[in-house]
This record gives structure tokens, C-alpha cells and sequence, in this order.
């Protein structure tokens, strides 16, 4: 009779559930790198959830219209600065609340790619499909070579955005005027325009994020296949302690904690002698509870950006 650590050590020792976790965590670094982005330059943005449907819905509309797979990136991450300039308009322009802001962000975003599906598909019971990317069989590294080009991606802006936040003059000030945009002020730097264009090329990576879930992980839209993953990443933000190379890290792990809760559901529902009975919500829960007790350890010790969430009018001391 198989255990459960017997079931882990097998699962630990499987490249198909390996690639399965890289497949989860793409999204939630590509998002997580979004709302880190944002929250350096002292921006909260909630509308992550409702920016990753809509650049979802923009990608997939634009490759079933005939725009190459690519393509379909590129409309998904002008959805994503279309509404990270209207976040970042409204916060920074008109120093409105962040929250607020966020979350009807999330609602328009939301509401907007819904209404557009139904009018563009009026008579559709089940969504149209298109030829998503394909693995990258080509190369010749084990587990990666199962994944799509936006897995490499996500992968690739890792160091390029932690580059990009520690060793680049932009970088400097982007992270000034997220700790104390009156110094930044005082060197010439323009607070609104750095935090309003972190809020859009952070946005621009939250479309992206969305895109990979219709144009790689599945081939059609639906609804509610975001899930709750941008608030994932604006938890995982605060794990990373706003560091892009720890951000890869927890998404890593929240992604192993949700493989391993569907094969044990897997197992559990097989019936046989590995079963354990349990009620499939205590798996659903597993990774969201290490994602509490991980935030738990981690956020008290975490050094957040102290202008985060604070508006700064030009001139204010």
C-alpha cells in the first residue's frame, strides 16, 4: 500500500509533474514581475486580476481574427498599458485611493471582456479554438523543452527586470521615487511620469500574464480561468520581499504546492489502495495555505518600499 510521502517521493522524482509546475508558474511570474514593477515605484495595483482576463480575452480575440500567435502577445499587452495608464492616471495624475482604484479596475477590466466576448460571439455555446504554442521540443534541456516560448520568457525577464531595478539609472529612480519621491523631485526626476510608466510596463507583463493562460496553457477563453491568480501575485510580491529573483522563487513554490494538490486528488479519486477519502476541498486549499503560513514568516520581516501607496503632488515635502 503506497503513503503518502511514498506518493511525494514519486511525484519528486517525475519530470511530467515538474513540467507541470513550471506550466502553473509562468503566469504568476509574469504577473508577480507586473505588480513588483508597479509597487517599486510606490504604486499598489489591484487590477491585476481584471488586467490579466482582459489581456487574456485580447490575445486570444486577436489570434482568432488571424494575428499570429506573437501577435496575440503584443494585443494582450497593449490591453494590459491601456489600463495601467488609466490606473496610473488615476492614482498619480488625480492621486485618487490605490484600492479603490484597483479594484474598479478590476471590475471594468473584467466586465469589458465579458461584454466584448458575448457581442463578439452572440450564438456560441462553446468557445471557438485556436492553435496555441507548442512546446519547444527543439530544445535540448529536459523539463524546459516541454514548455511554450512565453514559459522562456517569463524565465528570461527574471534577470532582466532584476537587472533592470538594480544596476540601470532607471532602475535608481524608479526605486527613488518609490522610497522617497520628494528626493527624487529634488534631483530633477519627474515622480508622475517614472510611477505612471512602471504602472503601465508593469501592466503591459500582467496582459502577457493573461495571454499565456489562452494562448498556451489552454486554446479558447473562459470565463473565471484567471481564478484568483492576479491576487496570488500581489501576495507574492510581499514573499518576494519586492525582489524579482524571490518573486521566481515563490511562484515556484505556490506552483508545486497546486501540482501536487491535483495529483493527490488524482490519486484520492482513483479509489484504489493509495486513496485517502479526503474532501477534494482540503486539496484545492493546500496551496493557498502555504501561501498564508509562507506570507506569515516572510511579510514581518520584509523591507517594503515606504512611499507605497502614498500620492506625491509636485512641489509637497
Amino acid at each position: 500500500m503506497s503513503t503518502l510521502p511514498g506518493q511525494i517521493a514519486d511525484l519528486l522524482a517525475s519530470a511530467p509533474f515538474w513540467v507541470a509546475v513550471l506550466r502553473i508558474a509562468t503566469p504568476l511570474v509574469l504577473g508577480t514581475l507586473g505588480v513588483l514593477l508597479c509597487e517599486r515605484a510606490g504604486v499598489l495595483n489591484l487590477g491585476i486580476e481584471g488586467i490579466m482576463v482582459a489581456g487574456a480575452f485580447g490575445g486570444w480575440l486577436a489570434v482568432y481574427q488571424g494575428a499570429p500567435l506573437w501577435g496575440g502577445v503584443l494585443a494582450a499587452a497593449v490591453v494590459g498599458m491601456a489600463f495601467g495608464l488609466l490606473h496610473g492616471w488615476l492614482t498619480v495624475k488625480l492621486a485618487l485611493s490605490q484600492h479603490v482604484s484597483g479594484l474598479g479596475i478590476t471590475l471594468l477590466a473584467t466586465s469589458l471582456a465579458s461584454y466584448a466576448y458575448r457581442v463578439s460571439f452572440p450564438k456560441v455555446e462553446s468557445p471557438p479554438t485556436i492553435t496555441p504554442f507548442q512546446p519547444m521540443s527543439w530544445l535540448p534541456v529536459p523539463v524546459l523543452s516541454e514548455q511554450t516560448p512565453l514559459t522562456l520568457l517569463a524565465l528570461l525577464l527574471v534577470p532582466a527586470v532584476g537587472w533592470l531595478l538594480l544596476r540601470t539609472p532607471l532602475g535608481l529612480a524608479l526605486r527613488m521615487v518609490g522610497e522617497n519621491p520628494s528626493a527624487a523631485e529634488g534631483q530633477g526626476l519627474s515622480v508622475a511620469r517614472l510611477r505612471i510608466g512602471a504602472v503601465v510596463a508593469g501592466s503591459a507583463l500582467m496582459g502577457v500574464a493573461g495571454a499565456f493562460l489562452t494562448l498556451a496553457a489552454f486554446d479558447a477563453f473562459y470565463f473565471n480561468m484567471v481564478n484568483g491568480r492576479g491576487w496570488v501575485c500581489v501576495a507574492l510580491v510581499v514573499f518576494a520581499s519586492w525582489r524579482p529573483g524571490k518573486a521566481l522563487l515563490g511562484a515556484l513554490l505556490f506552483a508545486f504546492f497546486d501540482a501536487l494538490q491535483l495529483r493527490l486528488q488524482q490519486a484520492d479519486g482513483s479509489g484504489g489502495e493509495a486513496a485517502f477519502h479526503l474532501p477534494y476541498q482540503l486539496y484545492l486549499m493546500l496551496p493557498y495555505a502555504m501561501a498564508i503560513v509562507a506570507l506569515v514568516v516572510v511579510a514581518r520581516r520584509a523591507a517594503y518600499p515606504q512611499a507605497l501607496m502614498k500620492p506625491h503632488r509636485k512641489g509637497e515635502r
